[in-house]
């Protein structure tokens, strides 16, 4: 039924698949900033945390009986450190922008997002019956026109933190202009939560800026942390507002217990840890930095290629080196990029060897 459709995708050099990738290759491709994934101590202490509750499993939606004290515990715990005096855990991140954007926004509201915002809000974006504008990537000039042509009852802004695809960080002055014009700010911090900032805590911390009525944080558990989920904080009255009206957060059964205890060990490891960790980042990024001439603004290092099949043969370069990087092609971008993530727990010297051989073969070959 789909088969021009397929031969279509193959011929662009865009056909996606899954694939379990040899566990012996180092791996640059994934979110996985610190290494969590491979900390069998973090699994260790998030086991114990739920084998002592009589259920491990979540059972239902969080409004019917899901909602278990691993939730309660961690949701609080992430206010504490971040801020915020509200907060509510939800399945993934992509739930969570849906969520936010078919709950928040409605009619006679303007919806403005950065053109460089993830997916999963462009798709919520789809859902509201409201005005819908872009405005260029961390142009705050193009916002503030933006919201002075239009007319609305209300205005939700929505960034990331990082840019997942970019790797850059959001330009500050949007939440001046946001607290100016009283309008609410969603900030993604996906990308930024765990790497950026004194407390790792992502832009709120690393532009020291105290949260406010208008501010939404939202985080996923499944990169930085090395879990699943994600979360959302806020002023009280906006998360009563979500498990209220929002549909993904309603009629979705709640997260799991498991993930969230495993997030909550990991955070806590971030803190605990945090001089360490930022150590480590700072080294990875002045290696970068040596061999690319690149600033690193968190731990995504983008590198632009001639076109989608360079990437793919690139990617091909790197696993035969014993390296999984990432080949990331339109439509997922507007130019095909070949996507690092050099992880902290990746050694120092046999990254950079990599990165010269890389080099060579991008700008060389």
């Amino acid at each position: 039924m789909y088969e021009n459709e397929l031969k279509a995708i193959h011929k662009s050099n865009r056909y996606r698949e899954r694939e379990i990738f040899d566990e012996n290759l180092i791996d640059l491709a994934s979110n996985d900033y610190l290494g969590f994934s491979e900390d069998k101590e973090l699994f260790e202490k998030a086991y114990n945390r739920v084998l002592k509750h009589k259920t491990h499993a979540p059972k239902a939606s969080q409004l019917v009986n899901g909602y278990h004290l691993v939730h309660k515990e961690f949701e609080e715990y992430l206010c504490e450190i971040n801020g915020f005096s509200s907060g509510i855990i939800v399945g993934s991140g992509f739930l969570a922008n849906l969520s936010l954007i078919e709950a928040l926004v409605r009619k006679n509201d303007l919806l403005v997002l950065d053109e460089f915002y993830h997916a999963s809000g462009i798709l919520a974006s789809k859902l509201v019956d409201a005005e819908v504008a872009y405005f260029r990537h961390n142009d705050v000039k193009h916002l503030e026109e933006i919201l002075n042509s239009h007319k609305y009852h209300r205005a939700i802004v929505c960034v990331e933190g990082i840019y997942s695809m970019e790797g850059d960080i959001l330009n500050r002055d949007v939440f001046e202009v946001c607290e100016r014009e009283n309008i609410l700010l969603v900030v993604d911090e996906a990308h930024s939560s765990g790497v950026l900032g004194d407390n790792l805590l992502g832009v709120f911390d690393y532009f020291n800026i105290t949260p406010k009525q208008n501010h939404i944080k939202m985080g996923t558990l499944g990169k930085a942390y090395g879990s699943y989920g994600a979360f959302i904080l806020a002023d009280l009255e906006i998360i009563d507002y979500l498990q209220n009206r929002a549909k993904a957060i309603i009629y979705a059964t709640a997260p799991s217990v498991f993930d969230t205890a495993l997030a909550h060990v990991s955070v806590e490891k971030t803190q605990s840890k945090k001089e360490d960790i930022n150590r480590n980042i700072e080294k990875i990024k002045a290696v970068v930095e040596e061999i690319f001439a690149i600033k690193m603004q968190g731990m995504i290092l983008k590198l632009d290629v001639e076109n989608s099949q360079k990437a793919l043969d690139i990617k091909e370069f790197a696993r035969k080196k014993g390296f999984l990087i990432g080949a990331i092609r339109p439509p997922t971008v507007k130019h095909a990029i070949i996507r690092l993530i050099p992880r902290i727990s990746t050694d120092i010297e046999v990254l950079k060897k990599f990165l010269l051989e890389l080099k060579n073969e991008i700008y060389c070959s």
